[in-house]
Formats: C-alpha cells, sequence, structure tokens
C-alpha cells in the first residue's frame, strides 16, 4: 500500500499564505490558541482543488459515525469561494480558500526542506506548500469538516498582506549630516 492510499485526507497543497500564524498559536474570539494559516489557491490550479474536493469527501465517509451515522444536510465545508466570501479583499479574487489550523506547532522550512529560523522570513503574503489533514468534526452542535494544518514550505516571497511593510521601504538610506541637528 503506496503512502497516498494510507491517507487519502492528506494533501499537499501549493497556496499562498493568509493571516499566517506559523510561529506563535493566536486565539479567535476566546477559543483556544492555535497555529493557523489561510490558504489561498488560485482557481486555475484544478489539480489542486480536485485532490482536496476528493479528501473531504474521504473525510465525510471517515466521519459518517460522528455525525449519527449520516452526512448532516447543513454540513460545514472548509474550501471557499474568494470572490463570494472575501470580495472585497484583493488577494482571495479568483481564488479559492480554506483555514488550516493545529494546537501544534508546523515545522517550517525552505525550498531545500531546511528549518526556517528568522521568523521574518515566512510571512502572509509568501507563497508555498502545506500539509493538510481534513477530517470530521461534530462540537457545540456544530458539524462539518476541518482542515488540519500539517507542515509549512516557503517557497517563494509575495507582496506582504496585511498591510506590513518592510524597514527599507519605511526608511530609505537618509544621510544624517549633523546628527544634533537632526535629533533637534
Amino acid at each position: 500500500m503506496s503512502n497516498e492510499n494510507a491517507n487519502l485526507t492528506k494533501v499537499i497543497v501549493p497556496c499562498r499564505f493568509s493571516y499566517l500564524h506559523c510561529w506563535e498559536p493566536n486565539a479567535v474570539s476566546d477559543g483556544d490558541p492555535k497555529y493557523s494559516v489561510s490558504v489561498i489557491i488560485p482557481k486555475s490550479d484544478t489539480e489542486t482543488i480536485e485532490k482536496i474536493k476528493r479528501a473531504i469527501e474521504q473525510a465525510k465517509k471517515d466521519s459518517v459515525s460522528k455525525w449519527g451515522g449520516k452526512v448532516p444536510a447543513n454540513l460545514k465545508l472548509p474550501l471557499r469561494d474568494g470572490d463570494i466570501d472575501r470580495p472585497e479583499d484583493e488577494a482571495y479574487a479568483d481564488s479559492y480558500f480554506f483555514n488550516a489550523n493545529s494546537k501544534q506547532a508546523p515545522q517550517v522550512v525552505d525550498k531545500n526542506v531546511q528549518p526556517i529560523l528568522d521568523q521574518s522570513e515566512v510571512y502572509s503574503g509568501c507563497y508555498g506548500r502545506i500539509s493538510v489533514n481534513f477530517y470530521g468534526f461534530s462540537t457545540n452542535g456544530n458539524k462539518g469538516i476541518a482542515a488540519g494544518l500539517g507542515n509549512i514550505q516557503k517557497l517563494r516571497d509575495g507582496e506582504s498582506l496585511g498591510g506590513r511593510t518592510n524597514a527599507e521601504d519605511d526608511f530609505d538610506a537618509v544621510e544624517v549630516d549633523d546628527e544634533e541637528d537632526f535629533l533637534g
């Protein structure tokens, strides 16, 4: 049995990272702090979208027992359309997205699978791949399929999302002739 058959709910997703919390867990509305990322996938990447849809279908089959023997009609699904659910956010245009999270810190690596130690290297807006495992949940009356965040691989830089600028852009190399005059 190949690894692919062993876990039909696991997908390696090429994507752009948004709302990335891979170094410190983040708590949303009084929930438990979690490591998380909003995963943006261009609609043109039909191969990845199909893999995700198949993994979600498998997670549904695997979770029927959690839901009393049948798939609920109002099942919450993770894959969403950026044009419909985030029309005001340019980064989500012509893309699908889902949120993945975990209570455990993901390993964060570069394209050579070496650990990234400089936290400023990986940010919302850069591109890479994540490993994700889709699974069913039934919590407080809500039933659905969630995406468990595995590991993160940064492949290339991208325009920063979330308004963060870097110091180089904020402060051109200004020459200060007389420090006393400059500091007043």
